[in-house]
């Protein structure tokens, strides 16, 4: 891993380790979803609202590595405001990070996403950079699925 997204890497974790955004439970959420991975033991909910096809509320809470916290943290900042076709979109440009056969370096991508391109360097933990998305990614696909 080269220094600058080594760097890259350890700041954004550590800071949305230390400080996740939208880090509480939401017990009237109109949806919550869970991410488990029984492996590791890494569980976080997410609670979310919806207007239309719109994602106008992302909340999540649970316990789980620094990997997989800051992740849940940056998916549940994102997608805030965005239609499920956007959030697709952000599903693309996330996976074209992580995934530990994309050799190419990432483009066009802001530096909180690159920041989880460390985790190809440790294949061990792709699981945990990629849990909460894999979450709400199941979901969206099988409301795509369903015709919503």
């Amino acid at each position: 891993m080269n220094e600058k997204l080594k760097q890259l890497y350890q700041s954004v974790i550590l800071e949305h380790q230390r400080e996740p955004f939208h880090y509480q439970k939401q017990e009237n959420a109109s949806l919550k979803l869970e991410a488990y991975n029984p492996l590791c033991g890494d569980k976080f909910e997410l609670f979310l609202e919806m207007k239309g096809d719109r994602i106008t509320e992302a909340y999540f809470f649970g316990y789980g590595c620094a990997i997989s916290k800051a992740s849940s943290s940056v998916l549940v900042k994102r997608i805030i405001g965005k239609s499920l076709e956007e959030v697709r979109e952000l599903f693309d440009q996330f996976y074209d990070v992580v995934q530990p056969d994309a050799g190419a370096p990432v483009s066009n991508v802001d530096e909180e996403l690159e920041a989880f391109a460390g985790a190809r360097q440790f294949p061990g933990r792709l699981k945990c950079a990629t849990l909460s998305w894999d979450a709400l990614k199941e979901f969206i696909e099988e409301r795509k699925n369903e015709g919503i």
